[in-house]
């Protein structure tokens, strides 16, 4: 088996890991919905087909398929790794200190996929209320229907906490509480799951430095031959862009990182919500961003060169890929271009060589693709979208094929 290492955006995808949306996506309300970062409510049954069909694509397409909830539950049956998921998930600081000790004890009996299956949905006050008689300051001034355990429906979005980049990982600094424990989960697989404590690949993050220091997978684009894109957005902050930089020239994995800072707003929430990369030489761009801040990152002998290049994107990235791009933008009204960008029409995944998947709800985008020579395989992505995620959003690639040189 070939360790893990991702070179670029567009050769061919090998194996990826996926979340099939569960039981924590019922947990959404019409009250609870935009704390756990949804912007409305997703009909669970046609969220989960929707995902069926995304997964059968891809593995129609030889990619190798895995399921973060799988890969969770063999983790945990590693002791270890058990122990550290519990201390980090049921703590005096979450929960207090006479509840703790009794949520610790009650979860050391749950089998392996019913201990994944907690971390992932979350616990109620009403259902630990059905489970113990242990009552607590903390459970007497909550409802019945507040979480004792946040559920984690963002895990849909596998991109965002965990991002592979050439021969190593990010495991992200979550700048949402409502996503924090998700970083847990991935630095527990990569340590103890058999499939990576037996792979060789460094590790750029672990996920415990603070939002001050976030640095979000949406932001990360490696566009080969050693040069990363980083936005730096409302999810991840310049310090961010930086400690990852730094990582990355130490281990002489990147040459050059480009920043993109983008307006700090949820309509352009990562860098990937308009900006992807489709093929060696093109990229799928929201034609609507305007002029933003780009920096080229470097290493002068041990110490971080920052230079600034202009507000020019399109010219920044052919800069630091030394080579003349094909920029493919959908064509419409301007209500039509903007409504098609917040539905993800920019947030192509590449699962070869000008071959992307994209949702059939951003037509625009996909006939400007198609213009372009691109593949465009289209899945449904109405109740997938809601979260504000599209096609490369739900993946987290762990191995691709080089690109042809």
């Amino acid at each position: 088996m070939d360790d893990p290492h991702v070179d670029s955006e567009t050769g061919r995808l090998r194996q990826v890991i996926v979340h099939r949306p569960g039981r924590e996506i019922e947990r959404l309300t019409p009250t609870n919905h935009q704390e756990l970062l949804f912007d409305d409510l997703v009909d669970p049954g046609r969220a989960r087909a929707e995902h069926d069909e995304f997964v059968q694509v891809m593995e129609d397409r030889g990619v190798e398929v895995l399921h973060l909830g799988r890969l969770l539950s063999e983790t945990l049956s590693v002791e270890d790794a058990r122990a550290t998921v519990l201390e980090r998930t049921l703590n005096e600081r979450r929960l207090g200190p006479v509840l703790t000790p009794a949520l610790r004890e009650w979860s050391a009996g749950l089998e392996d996929l019913a201990l994944a299956r907690l971390c992932l949905e979350g616990l109620t006050v009403r259902e630990w209320k059905e489970l113990s008689p242990v009552r607590s300051l903390v459970t007497r001034t909550l409802e019945d229907d507040d979480f004792l355990i946040r559920p984690l429906p963002n895990h849909l979005f596998a991109r965002d906490a965990s991002a592979w980049l050439y021969h190593g990982v990010a495991v992200n600094s979550m700048s949402r509480l409502a996503r924090e424990r998700e970083s847990l989960h991935y630095s527990a697989i990569y340590r103890w799951h058999p499939r990576f404590a037996a792979a060789s690949f460094e590790t750029w993050s672990t996920g415990t430095s603070g939002a001050i220091r976030s640095a979000e997978g949406g932001d990360a684009l490696v566009l080969d031959n050693g040069v990363v894109a980083l936005g730096v957005s409302e999810r991840t902050t310049p310090q961010g862009v930086e400690r990852l930089a730094v990582k990355l020239f130490r281990a002489h994995q990147a040459r050059t990182v480009l920043a993109v800072v983008l307006p700090q707003t949820r309509t352009f929430m990562h860098l990937d919500t308009v900006l992807t990369q489709v093929d060696a030489d093109a990229f799928l761009l929201h034609p609507h961003l305007g002029p933003v801040r780009t920096m080229i990152l470097t290493d002068d002998g041990g110490t971080l060169n920052v230079e600034d290049s202009g507000n020019d994107l399109v010219a920044a990235l052919e800069r630091v890929m030394g080579r003349s791009l094909r920029i493919i933008s959908p064509e419409g009204s301007f209500s039509d271009i903007d409504r098609e960008q917040w539905n993800d029409g920019c947030n192509a995944l590449a699962i070869a060589p000008g071959v992307v998947i994209t949702y059939d709800r951003s037509p625009l985008s996909s006939a400007a693709l198609r213009r372009s020579g691109i593949d465009v395989i289209e899945i449904h992505g109405s109740e997938l979208g809601r979260g504000r995620g599209g096609p490369r959003c739900m993946t987290c690639p762990v191995l691709r094929d080089p690109m042809p040189r």
